[in-house]
């Protein structure tokens, strides 16, 4: 685990409004993957900074057991062109934890990477927690993912 300083930063991408009560939003959260890659987001987000994508959580009622927003997306530069359909948003940045997983995304990773971030011992701020898959996530059968965890400073 490494705390580090996160700059805010701008994203475009199609969101859910889901929460992880019943396993819900795994299931939101695939279809929301599905749709992003079926229709071909990344190829329609304008302004990007590059082709890493961003999956972000954001809006919290309470904690991580309330319901949220699930944005994917890519960092932009400015949010001057929001194509119809999809949602552009500026985020704080701020003080996070960063965490890694690393192995195959259809089996589970992501999901157990955050059951296990549930379980850690952080005072978490419930701002805005995100996953970055960049160069290292694109085999998704050995993919290298990170994780960022809002904290309170």
């Amino acid at each position: 685990m490494q705390r580090i300083r996160i700059e805010p930063f701008k994203l475009i991408g199609i969101e859910v409004r889901t929460t992880n009560e019943n396993h819900q939003a795994a299931k939101d959260i695939a279809e929301l993957w599905q749709r992003f890659m079926g229709e071909n987001i990344l190829e329609k987000i304008p302004n990007k900074e590059d082709n890493t994508i961003y999956s972000l959580y954001t809006g919290y009622e309470s904690d991580h057991t309330k319901p949220y927003t699930a944005i994917l997306g890519c960092k932009v530069k400015d949010l001057n062109e929001i194509p119809e359909g999809m949602t552009g948003k500026q985020f704080d940045g701020g003080v996070y934890i960063k965490t890694s997983a690393k192995g195959d995304l259809m089996k589970g990773l992501i999901v157990d990477h955050w059951a296990k971030i549930w379980q850690m011992d952080m005072d978490r701020a419930y701002t805005t927690d995100f996953e970055v898959f960049g160069e290292k996530a694109q085999n998704p059968s050995d993919a290298e993912v990170d994780f960022y965890v809002a904290v309170l400073e």
